[in-house]
């Protein structure tokens, strides 16, 4: 195989493997470097129910293999490699994978997706996809009439835990200080909600959960007051982690605009960077929807952008 390509996309995810989609039926042999973690965040999704043309919903791992094998058919191939350096600046363009091999292109689309950050709770992995979720858009469903809770102090904090008194009985916000990150629009929003009650000054320190049958399910939290040193538990059913993302753009600083988290800036109603023929979507520049079917449609995007810019040089 040469390691010169039309087209690289660095990540997969539903970004990348709708570009990969889009580019390979365009007879452009794209090649996916799926990265350190192989279909992206929807990994460590269990059930999702909101992506269209699945009646009954699909485990997320079992979509990204759905969209792998439909990519591999027209032709895209994919590297389980991770990116560790770009070189932009001249054409065509270079990367360089984790064990030094050198691949270039003519037009790269970046799917690098984001991160969501964690408490780094040994029990927090463990739940993670059974009552602990980073989203919930995705899956405050799951909890109609049951206690959940929030933790977080910022405008995403505050949004989530709005957003779930739509199905929760109730929403308990912890945050680790008495003030908020948020704007004040939303705390106020937020404490006018009946449903929402706020402990503060306030860190959880395990996940308290059970395992039946091969099932597990969470029951509770175990908190301590920065404060007081006091300890206490919270029961249950759902633990909602919102202290932000953070974009795998790392590889790009000081070569593609970003904003001063690290999400990636695109030009106005395209998916190109501050570099001619350099594509991204995805989570990697999506800092507001952060959705599997956005995501996808911006690769869809990112594709037809690509495209475009082939024919115009090759023209």
């Amino acid at each position: 195989m040469s390691n010169h390509h039309k087209v690289i996309i660095i990540g997969s995810g539903p970004a990348g493997f709708t570009a990969a989609l889009y580019t390979a039926r365009a007879n452009l042999k794209p090649i996916i470097f799926e990265g350190n973690q192989p279909g992206g965040q929807l990994m460590i999704t269990t059930e999702v129910e909101n992506y269209p043309g699945f009646e009954h919903g699909i485990q997320g791992p079992e979509l990204m293999d759905v969209m792998r094998k439909q990519v591999h058919r027209f032709g895209a191939e994919s590297i389980y490699k991770y990116i560790v350096k770009v070189d932009f600046s001249k054409k065509p363009f270079s990367i360089w994978t984790d064990d030094g091999v050198e691949y270039t292109c003519d037009t790269c689309i970046i799917a690098t997706g984001a991160t969501a950050k964690l408490l780094g709770l040994e029990t927090e992995n463990k739940f993670m996809g059974y009552g602990v979720s980073a989203c919930a858009t995705c899956d405050g469903f799951f909890f109609k009439n049951q206690r959940v809770v929030v933790v977080g102090g910022g405008d995403t904090a505050m949004e989530e835990a709005n957003y779930l008194t739509h199905h929760a009985s109730e929403v308990i916000i912890i945050h680790r200080r008495d003030e908020f990150r948020a704007s004040k629009i939303m705390i106020d929003r937020a404490k006018k909600n009946p449903k929402i009650k706020f402990v503060t000054d306030t860190v959880i320190e395990e996940i308290l959960g059970k395992e039946e049958d091969g099932r597990k399910s969470v029951t509770g939290i175990k908190i301590k007051n920065l404060k007081t040193n006091e300890e206490s538990e919270i029961s249950c059913e759902g633990v909602f982690v919102a202290i932000g993302h953070k974009p795998n753009t790392d590889i790009f600083k000081g070569i593609l605009d970003m904003d001063e988290v690290g999400y990636l800036i695109t030009k106005k109603s395209t998916t190109e960077t501050n570099i001619e023929g350099v594509f991204a979507c995805g989570d990697a520049q999506d800092s507001y929807y952060r959705q599997a079917v956005t995501a996808a449609g911006t690769g869809c995007m990112s594709a037809i952008d690509a495209e475009r810019y082939l024919e115009k040089i090759n023209s």
